[in-house]
């Protein structure tokens, strides 16, 4: 019985991408936008998902992720771009490429996650980090000119990346989630470039900064650092330093400007020990939020920030998701959110923990039934 369900729900699955190609993919589709408000200003009809940009994370024009999300009216693709042949990928030709291959599928492309020009180089301050800043520029103008995205998230995390000690932790009726225990983490040797201390991090992101912010401000270009996950002191002897919101503060002054914002990874900042809610609304009527992770997690250690934590469903972790929901349509937040981080569930495959077909449906669902909610609200009051 078991294995008939996984077989009918991989067959769906491939049905869809076939479905994709072949009968949805014909040019971006129009996303209803019905917002009015009344002469008190209130609302009295309801937009799509609040007008914000509903947003999933795709790994390729092949994903049978896209049918869904198109089914789902969720027309955001968060991609990066790859080399491709002798093309680099700030090449213009490469941008352009990929820009063409979202659209013909009827999504949207509007965030690059992960710049494929932003590196080792820079983050330590190696030799060859002032090339590696030049491409970073060009890739940025040429994105915005010939791609038409406007956010880059990006990270301060060299060598050691989004990180977790163990990726299938059982949860919640069997579902597979990812956790972390610092405990573990000490035990791991250090990488080849041995102790990195946060001062050398902070010199160097600082020299970025100086170096990209004014030429993001030219062409309107929103850099938008994502917080070091998880938010640990250091690990295999690299040294993290976003990892509260005090010094997210601190990185917001180095270089000030609207076109220097964040990441807004609910999970991160919940694990610092912030109040999401209200973090959202001081970040959010600052102009600093330009992009939003929309996850829930759960401390385990008791400790802030969070040494022992695990992902979680939507609906379960320490993070009030009405209550985050409802700040970012409070302040007016129109820009893409995306689930992160789901759990893997019964007929999908833990291949990519963290990004299950059927638990990004779930969360989906849950995300569209609180904007629904907030908005009806808004409407009676």
């Amino acid at each position: 019985m078991k294995n008939n369900r996984r077989n009918f729900i991989k067959k769906s699955v491939s049905i869809a991408a076939s479905v994709s190609i072949a009968g949805l993919s014909s040019g971006m589709a129009d996303i209803p936008r019905r917002t009015k408000e009344n002469s008190a200003g209130k609302i009295v009809g309801l937009a799509k998902d609040g007008g914000m940009e509903f947003s999933l994370a795709l790994f390729g024009f092949d994903s049978p992720r896209i049918a869904l999300a198109k089914q789902m009216e969720v027309f955001g693709a968060v991609s990066s771009v790859r080399n491709s042949g002798e093309l680099k990928p700030w090449d213009p030709k490469a941008i352009t490429a990929a820009k063409e291959g979202w659209e013909k599928l009827g999504m949207k492309w509007n965030v690059v996650e992960g710049p494929p020009t932003l590196g080792e180089k820079t983050k330590l301050g190696l030799e060859g980090r002032d090339e590696e800043i030049a491409n970073f520029i060009t890739f940025m103008k040429n994105l915005k000119q010939y791609g038409g995205v406007d956010i880059i998230c990006y990270n301060w995390m060299p060598v050691v990346s989004w990180f977790r000690t163990k990726m299938d932790t059982v949860g919640r009726g069997g579902a597979l989630v990812t956790s972390f225990d610092n405990e573990d983490a000490k035990k791991l040797p250090v990488t080849e470039h041995g102790q990195v201390s946060k001062e050398i991090l902070w010199k160097n992101l600082e020299y970025f900064l100086k170096a990209v912010v004014p030429e993001a401000e030219k062409i309107g270009m929103n850099l938008s650092l994502h917080p070091d996950d998880p938010q640990v002191d250091s690990i295999k002897g690299i040294s993290r330093i976003m990892t509260s919101v005090e010094n997210f503060d601190r990185m917001l002054n180095l270089v000030p400007s609207k076109f220097s914002g964040l990441t807004m990874c609910q999970g991160n900042f919940s694990l610092m020990g912030a109040d999401i809610p209200s973090l959202t609304r001081r970040w959010g009527k600052a102009g600093k939020i330009n992009y939003v992770h929309f996850r829930n997690v759960q401390d385990l250690s008791g400790q802030v920030p969070s040494t022992k934590f695990t992902e979680t469903f939507h609906d379960e972790g320490q993070i009030d998701m009405y209550a985050a929901m409802k700040a970012y349509y409070d302040i007016g937040y129109k820009g893409p959110i995306r689930p992160d981080h789901v759990p893997t569930m019964a007929g999908d495959n833990n291949d990519r923990p963290g990004y299950s077909t059927i638990g990004t449906l779930f969360a989906i669902g849950y995300m569209r039934g609180l904007m629904e909610s907030i908005q009806k609200s808004a409407r009676k009051a």
